[in-house]
């Protein structure tokens, strides 16, 4: 059984380790970026980012004052046993968000839409965000927190079948210069793209390919890799590189999930994460033991499949 202090005591040391290291590989891809980049200011802002990575990391600090909306994305193994059951989980997510709010410290971003109100720890009604999955034959849970800002970044369109792949270029471009032009995004990003759906599903989709997979790993159709590649050049071929100054660093890497959608239909979202792309994974094993690492092995094929069994 996994126990509830387990439970939280590991969320609130996956909010430390998202708000202050950044992952290797996106760190990787940024230092990648800046050695090919020919535009002086936006080599200026990712190297002064490298050095702000650095200087967190030793501090102990988050490395952004803007340290975005917490929230969860947990993958429940078919087997696994918690104490209180997932709504104890859920329970101690909450916890874990409130007293890391206060001891990281992390800035209290979340307010009541309409009467702004402020508990000062993050949580509130719907708040944190904690999205459910599933795995067969496992007896573990995997946590996965995401820091990802609240107000830009995100765009939707509902294309339909005949505008093709074209179509799809054609959005992605016009999101990208749009967001670099009227500052809606904080690049260079991994770029999530959701693919059909229903229009929320579309929307999650995307959201999830931009936050919960690293950078280099390509979708397992091999079509929509080569286009997940194509996009990605094309991102950087725009003329825009880092925080919109002129240069060839828009895009960290690009994402696509797809779903199965209407018939008539073929909506589409695009994501951008942060320049600090903040996310942490844990697994908590059914001896009580916990493994941290920045991978969060989301998208499964179970995940993926597309037969009526399981």
């Amino acid at each position: 059984m996994i126990s509830y202090k387990t439970q939280e005591t590991s969320a609130i040391q996956l909010m430390s380790n998202a708000a202050i290291d950044i992952p290797e590989d996106y760190r990787n891809s940024i230092k990648n970026m800046a050695n090919d980049e020919t535009g002086d200011l936006s080599c200026f802002v990712l190297t002064t980012m490298m050095d702000n990575w650095d200087a967190a990391s030793a501090d102990r600090r988050p490395m952004c004052a803007d340290s975005g909306l917490p929230r969860y994305y947990v993958k429940m193994g078919n087997e696994a046993i918690l104490e209180d059951g997932p709504v104890g989980l859920e329970c101690a997510l909450r916890e874990a968000t409130a007293k890391a709010t206060y001891d990281i410290p992390l800035r209290p971003n979340r307010v009541h839409p309409l009467w702004r109100t402020d508990h000062n720890n993050n949580v509130g009604i719907n708040a944190p965000e904690i999205d459910w999955s599933y795995e067969p034959d496992a007896d573990w849970v995997d946590i996965t927190t995401v820091h990802k800002g609240g107000l830009f970044g995100t765009d939707y369109r509902m294309l339909f079948p005949g505008d093709g792949i074209n179509g799809i270029k054609r959005f992605f471009l016009d999101t990208l210069v749009s967001f670099g032009k009227r500052g809606l995004a904080c690049q260079p990003a991994i770029v999530g793209i959701g693919l059909g759906g229903s229009k929320d599903t579309c929307m999650v989709l995307g959201k999830q390919a931009a936050c919960l997979r690293t950078v280099g790993n390509r979708n397992p159709d091999p079509k929509i890799a080569a286009l997940e590649l194509e996009l990605k050049e094309m991102g950087n071929d725009i003329g825009m590189g880092a925080m919109g100054f002129v240069g060839a660093s828009m895009v960290a890497d690009c994402h696509i999930e797809v779903g199965y959608t209407h018939t008539g239909g073929m909506p589409m979202s695009v994501h951008m994460f942060c320049l600090s792309s903040r996310r942490a994974s844990a697994r908590l094993h059914a001896d009580g033991t916990v493994s941290y690492r920045t991978d969060p092995e989301w998208f499964t094929p179970y995940m993926r499949r597309e037969t009526p069994s399981c």
